[in-house]
């Protein structure tokens, strides 16, 4: 095997972690460059991969204005609104692409994503992690082996932490659709994928409902203060408080998404200036807080999928019914969970789930960038994501935020043909 000179573009929360693929797997991977426009993330990336200075950028736009190939493939980390540009000019440039997911907030982008691609004959693989989670590999085999049965229905549960949907989707990148895109792309791209891949079967008809209930001014408690560093009246029994979930010593996510600097001290001084100081129910947000997908396939089996912030816990659960047999599942940072009940005999089974490694995601983070490697060494997978396969999973979000918009029954059919699809 050879290992793949690759650079990162976009050192924040992703690019440091998949970059971090190249120092547990030196063999596979080397990281030779980084564009990053933050100097505190660039620095430290930097030292992590001992990098030369003619191989650091302040940007994409600088790493590409040559015009020169400086490496084999980028890992493309930078924020939703970027990739298509970005990627579109990597491509035309020569370079095989790791993008992170979303592919793009609009959907005419992501259609000429996936023909650049085509067209450059390069590798396009989008972050979709799940499929390299022991988890969903060991869901996927039980119902490869047939032993549900023929599958009737499916209910797949996003439940989103309150404090991850108000970090990300209330204060944070992922809160404004203008910004970055709906929330139901945003943060379940992930799922339709899971489902697509494991089904093989695709949508017919779909319809969505959501919208914005909780996080808005008129649900501001009284006394609740424009900043929670302004003397909030109400901070005590608020579990959004921003000084309480943010000013800690300590690093890792959520804590370095405020400042890079790991003690309490420096990340409260932020908090008086920045979006993670904000009160929930005065932010800028306008995303779903909820949101539900009713589809049915082309067999006639049905999947829900509901996307839930209020959560107490950050997990995605699930059940699936066959006609052998049902499956109950929990994919959670606090441990997994598949169990089998089967119909006839009434025998409930525990499927074993073993962890290959600790990075994020289950162990999909290093799986998606093991992937891509391998694939750049001839060594596809069945897992591995063409950027054509991945637009499924886009266009059923797209058609998720049309259908709740407009209130309205979505034919799959009809819906690909009007978008080129």
């Amino acid at each position: 095997m050879t290992a793949i000179d690759t650079i990162v573009v976009g050192a924040g929360g992703r690019g440091l972690v998949y970059g971090r693929f190249a120092t547990a797997y030196p063999r596979e991977m080397r990281v030779v460059g980084v564009a990053e426009p933050d100097i505190t993330r660039r620095k430290r990336f930097v030292s992590e991969h001992n990098l030369a200075q003619p191989m650091i950028y302040h940007d994409w736009q600088s790493l590409l204005a040559s015009g020169q190939k400086k490496a084999s493939a980028i890992i493309n980390c930078t924020m939703d609104r970027m990739h298509y540009e970005s990627t579109m000019k990597m491509l035309d440039m020569g370079y095989d692409v790791l993008l992170e997911k979303p592919m793009a907030p609009l959907l005419a982008e992501n259609l000429r994503l996936v023909r650049k691609a085509e067209e450059t004959g390069r590798l396009l693989q989008i972050c979709h992690v799940l499929r390299y989670t022991p988890f969903w590999q060991a869901l996927r085999q039980v119902l490869q082996s047939g032993a549900l049965g023929r599958i009737i229905s499916v209910s797949h549960r996003e439940n989103l932490a309150y404090y991850h949907m108000a970090h990300s989707f209330v204060r944070g990148n992922w809160r404004n659709e203008a910004s970055s895109g709906p929330m139901i792309l945003s943060k379940c791209c992930h799922d339709f994928d899971i489902l697509l891949w494991i089904l093989q079967k695709r949508v017919a008809y779909l319809q969505s409902f959501g919208s914005l209930i909780h996080f808005r001014p008129e649900n501001a408690p009284a006394g609740a203060t424009e900043r929670c560093t302004d003397g909030c009246a109400v901070a005590e029994s608020c579990k959004y408080e921003a000084t309480k979930r943010y000013a800690r010593d300590g690093d890792g996510w959520p804590l370095n998404a405020v400042s890079t600097t790991p003690t309490a001290e420096a990340r409260l001084e932020q908090l008086k200036t920045d979006w993670y100081g904000r009160c929930v129910y005065h932010c800028d947000n306008d995303v779903v807080d909820h949101q539900t997908v009713n589809m049915e396939l082309e067999d006639g089996s049905t999947v829900t999928l509901v996307m839930n912030g209020q959560s107490d816990e950050e997990c995605r659960t699930m059940r699936w019914d066959g006609t052998k047999a049902t499956l109950y599942g929990k994919f959670s940072a606090r441990g997994h969970e598949i169990r089998l009940h089967h119909h006839l005999s009434g025998k409930v089974e525990d499927v074993p789930v073993v962890a290959r490694d600790s990075s994020g995601h289950g162990g999909g983070d290093y799986g998606i960038v093991r992937s891509f490697v391998n694939t750049l060494n001839g060594k596809a997978d069945d897992s591995v994501t063409t950027a054509r396969e991945s637009l499924e999973s886009h266009l059923l979000a797209f058609a998720a935020e049309e259908s709740r918009r407009k209130k309205t029954v979505i034919d799959m059919e009809v819906f690909r043909a009007r978008h080129g699809a």
